[in-house]
Protein backbone atom coordinates (compact mmCIF):
# COMPACT_ATOMS: atom_id res chain seq x y z
CA UNK A 1 0.00 0.00 0.00
CA UNK A 2 2.45 2.48 0.98
CA UNK A 3 5.29 2.84 -1.79
CA UNK A 4 7.89 5.28 -0.56
CA UNK A 5 7.98 8.49 1.18
CA UNK A 6 9.81 11.86 1.18
CA UNK A 7 10.02 13.52 4.62
CA UNK A 8 11.63 17.25 4.42
CA UNK A 9 12.61 19.27 7.15
CA UNK A 10 10.38 16.66 9.56
CA UNK A 11 11.73 15.79 13.22
CA UNK A 12 15.00 15.57 12.87
CA UNK A 13 15.17 14.49 9.07
CA UNK A 14 16.36 17.33 6.57
CA UNK A 15 15.94 15.18 3.61
CA UNK A 16 14.97 11.81 3.62
CA UNK A 17 13.48 9.10 1.41
CA UNK A 18 12.46 5.61 1.90
CA UNK A 19 11.39 2.88 -0.18
CA UNK A 20 8.75 0.11 1.77
CA UNK A 21 7.93 -3.32 0.55
CA UNK A 22 5.35 -5.02 2.12
CA UNK A 23 7.08 -6.05 5.44
CA UNK A 24 10.08 -3.77 6.49
CA UNK A 25 12.00 -3.66 10.16
CA UNK A 26 13.71 -0.24 11.27
CA UNK A 27 15.79 -0.72 13.79
CA UNK A 28 18.50 1.80 15.07
CA UNK A 29 19.45 3.67 18.49
CA UNK A 30 17.06 5.90 20.73
CA UNK A 31 16.86 9.72 19.10
CA UNK A 32 17.76 7.77 15.48
CA UNK A 33 14.52 9.02 14.17
CA UNK A 34 12.47 5.38 14.60
CA UNK A 35 9.32 6.81 15.99
CA UNK A 36 9.33 10.35 13.60
CA UNK A 37 9.38 8.05 11.28
CA UNK A 38 5.93 6.73 12.04
CA UNK A 39 4.64 9.44 13.13
CA UNK A 40 5.09 11.01 9.37
CA UNK A 41 3.38 7.22 8.00
CA UNK A 42 0.22 8.58 10.44
CA UNK A 43 -0.13 11.90 9.96
CA UNK A 44 -0.71 10.99 6.37
CA UNK A 45 -2.94 8.00 7.16
CA UNK A 46 -4.51 10.61 9.88
CA UNK A 47 -3.99 14.22 9.38
CA UNK A 48 -2.77 14.77 12.39
CA UNK A 49 0.21 13.49 14.97
CA UNK A 50 -0.15 10.86 17.64
CA UNK A 51 2.26 12.67 19.67
CA UNK A 52 3.06 16.20 18.96
CA UNK A 53 1.09 18.75 21.52
CA UNK A 54 1.68 21.20 18.70
CA UNK A 55 1.72 21.28 14.64
CA UNK A 56 4.79 23.05 14.98
CA UNK A 57 7.27 20.56 16.80
CA UNK A 58 6.51 17.98 14.23
CA UNK A 59 8.95 20.89 11.50
CA UNK A 60 12.68 20.81 12.05
CA UNK A 61 14.13 23.45 14.53
CA UNK A 62 15.01 26.58 12.43
CA UNK A 63 12.84 25.60 9.75
CA UNK A 64 9.55 27.65 8.69
CA UNK A 65 7.95 24.32 6.76
CA UNK A 66 8.10 20.44 7.04
CA UNK A 67 6.56 18.11 4.65
CA UNK A 68 5.50 14.65 4.06
CA UNK A 69 5.26 12.94 0.73
CA UNK A 70 3.86 9.44 -0.19
CA UNK A 71 3.61 7.46 -3.25
CA UNK A 72 0.25 5.49 -1.63
CA UNK A 73 -0.96 3.12 -4.49
CA UNK A 74 -0.83 5.08 -7.65
CA UNK A 75 -1.96 8.07 -5.25
CA UNK A 76 0.71 10.81 -4.52
CA UNK A 77 -0.38 12.35 -0.77
CA UNK A 78 1.53 15.00 0.85
CA UNK A 79 1.11 17.03 4.51
CA UNK A 80 3.11 20.73 4.52
CA UNK A 81 3.23 22.17 7.98
CA UNK A 82 4.06 25.87 7.98
CA UNK A 83 4.86 27.86 11.09
CA UNK A 84 5.91 31.28 11.65
CA UNK A 85 4.38 34.55 11.68
CA UNK A 86 1.39 36.42 10.33
CA UNK A 87 0.32 39.91 10.46
CA UNK A 88 3.06 39.71 13.38
CA UNK A 89 1.22 36.77 15.23
CA UNK A 90 2.92 33.59 15.66
CA UNK A 91 0.59 30.84 13.21
CA UNK A 92 1.00 27.47 12.38
CA UNK A 93 -1.21 25.14 10.10
CA UNK A 94 -1.60 22.04 8.08
CA UNK A 95 -2.27 21.82 4.11
CA UNK A 96 -3.23 18.57 2.71
CA UNK A 97 -2.79 17.18 -0.65
CA UNK A 98 -4.27 14.48 -2.98
CA UNK A 99 -2.31 14.17 -6.19
CA UNK A 100 -1.41 17.75 -5.56
CA UNK A 101 -4.86 19.02 -5.54
CA UNK A 102 -5.36 21.00 -1.90
CA UNK A 103 -7.97 19.37 0.21
CA UNK A 104 -9.86 19.10 3.65
CA UNK A 105 -8.81 17.22 6.07
CA UNK A 106 -12.19 15.03 6.23
CA UNK A 107 -11.40 14.70 2.37
CA UNK A 108 -7.58 13.77 3.25
CA UNK A 109 -8.23 10.93 5.63
CA UNK A 110 -8.70 7.20 4.57
CA UNK A 111 -6.28 7.59 1.35
CA UNK A 112 -3.76 5.31 3.78
CA UNK A 113 -5.44 3.46 6.35
CA UNK A 114 -3.39 2.12 9.22
CA UNK A 115 -3.67 0.46 12.88
CA UNK A 116 -0.67 2.29 15.42
CA UNK A 117 -0.02 -0.11 18.32
CA UNK A 118 3.27 1.55 20.31
CA UNK A 119 4.06 1.67 24.11
CA UNK A 120 2.01 4.59 24.94
CA UNK A 121 -1.47 2.86 23.26
CA UNK A 122 -1.63 1.26 27.41
CA UNK A 123 -3.21 4.56 28.17
CA UNK A 124 -6.23 3.16 26.45
CA UNK A 125 -6.68 1.02 29.30
CA UNK A 126 -4.77 2.63 32.06
CA UNK A 127 -4.82 6.24 31.10
CA UNK A 128 -8.04 9.18 31.23
CA UNK A 129 -11.37 9.18 29.46
CA UNK A 130 -9.51 11.57 27.12
CA UNK A 131 -6.92 8.82 25.92
CA UNK A 132 -9.96 6.50 25.13
CA UNK A 133 -12.13 9.02 23.53
CA UNK A 134 -8.74 9.64 21.16
CA UNK A 135 -9.04 5.51 20.61
CA UNK A 136 -12.22 5.73 19.32
CA UNK A 137 -12.41 9.13 17.07
CA UNK A 138 -8.72 7.60 15.38
CA UNK A 139 -10.98 4.31 14.50
CA UNK A 140 -13.73 6.51 13.66
CA UNK A 141 -12.35 9.28 11.24
CA UNK A 142 -10.43 6.60 9.25
CA UNK A 143 -13.45 4.73 8.30
CA UNK A 144 -16.14 6.65 7.86
CA UNK A 145 -16.12 10.22 6.27
CA UNK A 146 -19.59 11.66 7.91
CA UNK A 147 -18.35 10.82 11.19
CA UNK A 148 -15.06 13.17 10.26
CA UNK A 149 -17.68 16.33 9.49
CA UNK A 150 -19.21 15.49 13.10
CA UNK A 151 -16.30 15.65 14.63
CA UNK A 152 -15.58 18.94 12.66
CA UNK A 153 -18.59 20.43 13.52
CA UNK A 154 -19.18 19.37 17.02
CA UNK A 155 -15.15 20.84 17.76
CA UNK A 156 -16.40 24.15 16.41
CA UNK A 157 -19.78 24.65 17.93
CA UNK A 158 -18.69 23.69 21.19
CA UNK A 159 -15.44 26.05 21.19
CA UNK A 160 -18.21 28.71 20.56
CA UNK A 161 -20.51 27.31 23.23
CA UNK A 162 -18.37 27.48 25.65
CA UNK A 163 -17.16 31.37 24.92
CA UNK A 164 -20.96 31.90 25.41
CA UNK A 165 -21.03 30.37 28.56
CA UNK A 166 -17.61 31.74 29.76
CA UNK A 167 -19.64 35.36 29.39
CA UNK A 168 -22.85 34.19 31.56
CA UNK A 169 -20.04 33.00 34.11
CA UNK A 170 -18.29 36.25 33.77
CA UNK A 171 -21.97 37.57 34.72
CA UNK A 172 -23.12 39.03 31.51
CA UNK A 173 -27.19 38.29 30.90
CA UNK A 174 -27.47 34.86 28.72
CA UNK A 175 -28.58 35.35 24.91
CA UNK A 176 -30.54 32.45 24.31
CA UNK A 177 -31.34 33.42 20.53
CA UNK A 178 -27.03 33.50 20.52
CA UNK A 179 -27.05 29.96 22.33
CA UNK A 180 -30.13 28.21 20.16
CA UNK A 181 -27.64 28.57 16.86
CA UNK A 182 -25.30 26.57 19.07
CA UNK A 183 -27.28 24.16 20.57
CA UNK A 184 -28.69 23.06 17.56
CA UNK A 185 -25.25 22.06 15.93
CA UNK A 186 -23.86 20.19 18.68
CA UNK A 187 -26.95 18.15 19.74
CA UNK A 188 -26.76 17.35 15.55
CA UNK A 189 -23.59 16.87 15.37
CA UNK A 190 -22.93 15.22 18.60
CA UNK A 191 -25.47 12.60 17.86
CA UNK A 192 -24.20 11.03 15.06
CA UNK A 193 -20.77 10.79 17.44
CA UNK A 194 -22.81 8.87 19.70
CA UNK A 195 -24.26 6.86 17.20
CA UNK A 196 -21.31 5.60 15.55
CA UNK A 197 -19.82 5.32 18.63
CA UNK A 198 -21.92 3.00 20.24
CA UNK A 199 -21.75 0.57 16.30
CA UNK A 200 -17.99 0.61 16.79
CA UNK A 201 -18.50 -0.52 20.35
CA UNK A 202 -20.89 -2.86 19.66
CA UNK A 203 -18.62 -4.62 17.17
CA UNK A 204 -15.55 -5.47 19.36
CA UNK A 205 -18.37 -6.93 21.70
CA UNK A 206 -19.51 -8.46 19.36
CA UNK A 207 -16.54 -9.96 17.82
CA UNK A 208 -14.46 -13.21 18.63
CA UNK A 209 -11.26 -12.36 21.09
CA UNK A 210 -8.66 -14.98 21.19
CA UNK A 211 -6.14 -12.79 23.03
CA UNK A 212 -8.29 -11.60 26.51
CA UNK A 213 -11.69 -11.80 26.80
CA UNK A 214 -13.45 -8.36 27.59
CA UNK A 215 -16.82 -6.25 27.34
CA UNK A 216 -16.78 -2.74 27.04
CA UNK A 217 -19.44 -0.94 28.66
CA UNK A 218 -20.11 2.50 26.56
CA UNK A 219 -20.53 5.15 29.14
CA UNK A 220 -21.78 8.04 26.63
CA UNK A 221 -22.94 11.26 27.71
CA UNK A 222 -26.03 11.79 25.80
CA UNK A 223 -26.63 15.37 24.04
CA UNK A 224 -30.26 16.65 23.75
CA UNK A 225 -32.60 19.57 23.96
CA UNK A 226 -33.94 18.30 27.42
CA UNK A 227 -30.10 17.66 28.89
CA UNK A 228 -28.95 21.14 28.48
CA UNK A 229 -31.56 22.79 29.36
CA UNK A 230 -31.51 20.31 32.63
CA UNK A 231 -27.66 21.21 33.31
CA UNK A 232 -28.47 25.15 32.10
CA UNK A 233 -27.92 26.66 35.95
CA UNK A 234 -24.49 24.07 36.12
CA UNK A 235 -23.04 25.17 32.65
CA UNK A 236 -23.98 28.47 33.60
CA UNK A 237 -21.81 28.02 36.73
CA UNK A 238 -18.66 26.74 35.44
CA UNK A 239 -18.43 28.38 31.89
CA UNK A 240 -18.69 25.21 30.22
CA UNK A 241 -20.76 22.37 28.35
CA UNK A 242 -21.62 19.68 30.78
CA UNK A 243 -23.00 17.13 28.76
CA UNK A 244 -22.20 15.76 24.87
CA UNK A 245 -19.73 12.71 23.97
CA UNK A 246 -16.51 15.13 24.86
CA UNK A 247 -17.29 13.83 28.06
CA UNK A 248 -18.06 9.71 26.83
CA UNK A 249 -15.70 7.02 28.39
CA UNK A 250 -15.74 3.56 27.71
CA UNK A 251 -15.28 0.73 30.49
CA UNK A 252 -13.11 -2.11 29.70
CA UNK A 253 -14.66 -5.62 32.49
CA UNK A 254 -12.53 -9.18 31.67
CA UNK A 255 -12.95 -12.37 34.15
CA UNK A 256 -16.93 -11.38 34.14
CA UNK A 257 -16.91 -8.10 35.82
CA UNK A 258 -13.41 -6.68 36.88
CA UNK A 259 -12.50 -3.79 35.46
CA UNK A 260 -9.32 -4.48 33.43
CA UNK A 261 -8.12 -0.28 34.49
CA UNK A 262 -8.71 -1.07 38.50
CA UNK A 263 -7.71 -4.95 38.58
CA UNK A 264 -6.13 -5.73 35.79
CA UNK A 265 -1.98 -6.42 36.18
CA UNK A 266 0.46 -4.83 33.68
CA UNK A 267 0.71 -7.89 31.69
CA UNK A 268 -3.18 -8.23 31.50
CA UNK A 269 -3.83 -4.69 30.56
CA UNK A 270 -1.00 -5.13 27.23
CA UNK A 271 -3.23 -7.97 26.16
CA UNK A 272 -6.40 -5.91 26.23
CA UNK A 273 -4.90 -3.38 23.91
CA UNK A 274 -3.19 -5.99 21.77
CA UNK A 275 -6.75 -7.38 21.55
CA UNK A 276 -8.05 -3.86 20.91
CA UNK A 277 -5.86 -3.38 18.21
CA UNK A 278 -6.26 -6.79 16.50
CA UNK A 279 -9.82 -5.87 16.64
CA UNK A 280 -9.26 -2.06 15.04
CA UNK A 281 -7.91 -4.25 12.41
CA UNK A 282 -10.61 -6.06 11.72
CA UNK A 283 -12.96 -3.34 11.50
CA UNK A 284 -11.07 -1.12 9.27
CA UNK A 285 -10.67 -3.99 6.68
CA UNK A 286 -14.80 -4.87 7.12
CA UNK A 287 -15.50 -1.15 6.84
CA UNK A 288 -13.02 -0.09 4.31
CA UNK A 289 -12.33 -3.55 2.35
CA UNK A 290 -8.88 -3.48 2.60
CA UNK A 291 -6.09 -4.38 4.48
CA UNK A 292 -4.61 -1.58 7.12
CA UNK A 293 -1.21 -0.31 7.18
CA UNK A 294 0.20 -2.15 10.64
CA UNK A 295 2.71 0.33 12.40
CA UNK A 296 4.21 -1.16 15.30
CA UNK A 297 6.33 1.15 17.17
CA UNK A 298 8.92 -0.31 19.72
CA UNK A 299 6.36 -2.30 21.32
CA UNK A 300 8.70 -5.05 21.85
CA UNK A 301 9.71 -3.28 24.60
CA UNK A 302 6.47 -3.97 26.38
CA UNK A 303 5.55 -7.25 25.59
CA UNK A 304 7.06 -10.61 26.52
CA UNK A 305 8.64 -13.47 23.84
CA UNK A 306 5.28 -14.94 23.16
CA UNK A 307 2.96 -12.03 22.55
CA UNK A 308 6.13 -11.03 20.33
CA UNK A 309 5.53 -13.57 18.44
CA UNK A 310 2.19 -13.14 17.59
CA UNK A 311 2.22 -9.99 16.53
CA UNK A 312 5.09 -11.02 14.03
CA UNK A 313 2.60 -13.68 13.10
CA UNK A 314 -0.52 -11.39 12.13
CA UNK A 315 2.14 -9.26 10.21
CA UNK A 316 1.79 -11.64 7.52
CA UNK A 317 -2.02 -10.27 6.64
CA UNK A 318 -0.93 -6.57 5.60
CA UNK A 319 1.82 -4.62 4.87
CA UNK A 320 3.43 -3.65 8.71
CA UNK A 321 6.24 -1.59 9.25
CA UNK A 322 7.84 -2.39 12.47
CA UNK A 323 10.72 0.05 14.98
CA UNK A 324 12.86 -1.58 17.28
CA UNK A 325 16.21 -1.10 19.04
CA UNK A 326 17.11 -4.75 19.79
CA UNK A 327 17.46 -6.84 16.37
CA UNK A 328 17.75 -9.83 18.73
CA UNK A 329 14.01 -9.38 19.44
CA UNK A 330 13.21 -10.43 15.68
CA UNK A 331 12.98 -14.48 15.18
CA UNK A 332 15.86 -14.77 12.42
CA UNK A 333 13.28 -16.95 10.47
CA UNK A 334 11.10 -13.68 10.43
CA UNK A 335 13.87 -11.41 9.96
CA UNK A 336 14.57 -13.41 6.59
CA UNK A 337 11.38 -12.54 5.32
CA UNK A 338 11.41 -8.97 6.02
CA UNK A 339 13.16 -5.76 4.62
CA UNK A 340 15.93 -4.32 6.80
CA UNK A 341 16.60 -0.50 7.10
CA UNK A 342 18.93 0.63 9.67
CA UNK A 343 18.91 4.40 11.05
CA UNK A 344 21.85 5.95 12.66
CA UNK A 345 22.38 8.55 15.42
CA UNK A 346 23.19 11.24 12.24
CA UNK A 347 20.63 10.27 9.45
Amino acid sequence: MLKSITLQNFRNYKKSSFVFGKSIIVIGPNTAGKSNLIESIYLLSAGKSFRAEKDSQMVKIGHEMGRVRAKVLDIDLEVAVTVGEVAGVKAQYKRFFVNGVAKRRADFVGNLPCVLFSPQDLEIVAGSPGMRREFLDNVLEQTDRDYRIAVLGYTKALRQRNALLEFVKDGLPRKENEFEYWDSLVIRNGSVLTRKREEFINFLNESKKDILDFRIEYDKSVISRERLLQYRDAEGASGVTLVGPHRDDMFIFFEKDKSLKSFGSRGQQRLGVLQLKILELAYIKEKLGIEPLLLLDDVFSELDEGHINLILEIRDNQQTIITTTHEEFIPVKIKGKMEIVELSLNE
